[in-house]
């Protein structure tokens, strides 16, 4: 099948769609119409581009004929003009198509698991997991995004051992997926007298809500779920009932546990929604462990060595290693404008598909 041919077959299909939601049949049963309007939504910009690419090839197959037939010269270099600029339209308008014919990550509209957890040291290491948690709350409201503490260990100096929250919004995981790695800070921790430079580093993981997915239905008998008074701060009555909760998945060995909540019930749920997050994360990992795209969101040990983004307090930059981009704006980046560095990392991930095609 030409290239002309798939871009017309993919018109048909979408008038086949537009036909099809004016259907009172679909209409009335609402979840084949909004899965039928969100396909009919997705191929809008694509066939918006098509009709732009079918255009220019039709205005340069109506001037060459009109050229064959045509003696007068300036109408020759006028036919010959327009066939130029059509020409290099329609390059450029064929390769937007290639960009938005690339295949799509189906997680890339969903909600996400944000995982922090301090590595390497020590102390230090829990308060940049807290400065992490902080860009990323702050970037979520920049976005008009909301967010929701799940788990939390606080440090005894501030910052986190570990937290794991949620942020809402609509493309949340297509927008921070590559976020997902080892984070290493160069600075002067304020328990350092001699004003000698630390280096620490937190891991993140980026993990893609996953509810209502068939695989990851989790059966009674597949978990062991422990109960236990729960610890660290948190008010007045954390301490004083049994209400924190750990859930074990036997087949994988995953654990997901929650004590942020009063509730013992509350805790189950927040577990077990971080333990689907984990068990999708792991069967997708799975399932693309030898592409490059799976490899650049592997979190890694924590180990100072690795790295995929370092924040330099004393120069006050930030460098992202996979891209080889710095930005000299820490402060901004810190209060969450990370807009530069997320464009930056898309732009890269589509170079590579798009490698990948040819």
């Amino acid at each position: 099948m030409t290239m002309k041919s798939k871009l017309k077959q993919i018109i048909k299909n979408y008038d086949e769609l537009t036909g099809q939601l004016s259907d009172p049949a679909v209409i009335n049963d609402q979840n084949r119409y909004r899965d039928l309007a969100k396909k009919h939504s997705d191929l809008g910009p694509l066939v918006g581009k098509i009709n732009e690419y079918l255009e220019a090839d039709t205005a340069i197959a109506d001037a060459r004929e009109m050229l064959k037939a045509e003696d007068d010269g300036d109408m020759q270099r006028w036919l010959h003009d327009e066939i130029s600029t059509w020409t290099a339209r329609e390059a450029e308008v064929e390769e937007e198509l290639r960009v938005l014919m690339l295949p799509t990550d189906p997680n890339d509209e969903k909600n996400v698991i944000v995982e922090i957890r301090g590595g390497a040291g020590g102390q230090e290491a829990s308060l940049f997991a807290g400065t992490l948690y902080r860009l990323y709350t702050r970037f979520a409201e920049r976005r008009g995004w909301k967010t929701q503490v799940l788990s939390s260990s606080a440090s005894e100096v501030g910052g986190f051992k570990e937290i794991i929250f949620e942020i809402h919004g609509r493309g949340a995981y297509s927008v921070l997926k590559f976020e997902s790695g080892v984070h290493r800070v160069q600075r002067v921790p304020v328990t350092e007298s001699g004003g000698r430079i630390h280096t620490s580093t937190a891991t993140v993981a980026v993990l893609p809500e996953a509810e209502d997915i068939p695989e990851i239905a989790i059966q009674a008998q597949d978990i062991r779920i422990d109960i236990f008074r729960s610890s660290g701060p948190g008010g007045q009555s954390v301490n004083t009932t049994d209400s924190a909760v750990r859930i074990t998945h036997l087949p994988s060995g995953i654990i997901a546990s929650c004590q942020n909540e009063k509730s013992q019930l509350q805790n189950k749920e927040q577990a077990l929604r971080i333990l689907r997050a984990r068990l999708y994360e792991q069967l997708v990992s799975e399932q693309h462990e030898e592409q490059a795209s799976a490899r650049r969101l592997q979190v890694g040990t924590g180990d100072r060595s690795e790295r995929i983004r370092t924040y330099n307090f004393p120069q006050g930059r930030v460098t992202d290693h996979r891209i080889g981009l710095t930005v000299h704006n820490l402060d901004g980046i810190l209060d969450g404008e990370l807009t530069q560095l997320l464009d930056g990392l898309v732009a890269a991930d589509r170079a590579d598909k798009l490698e990948q095609v040819n």
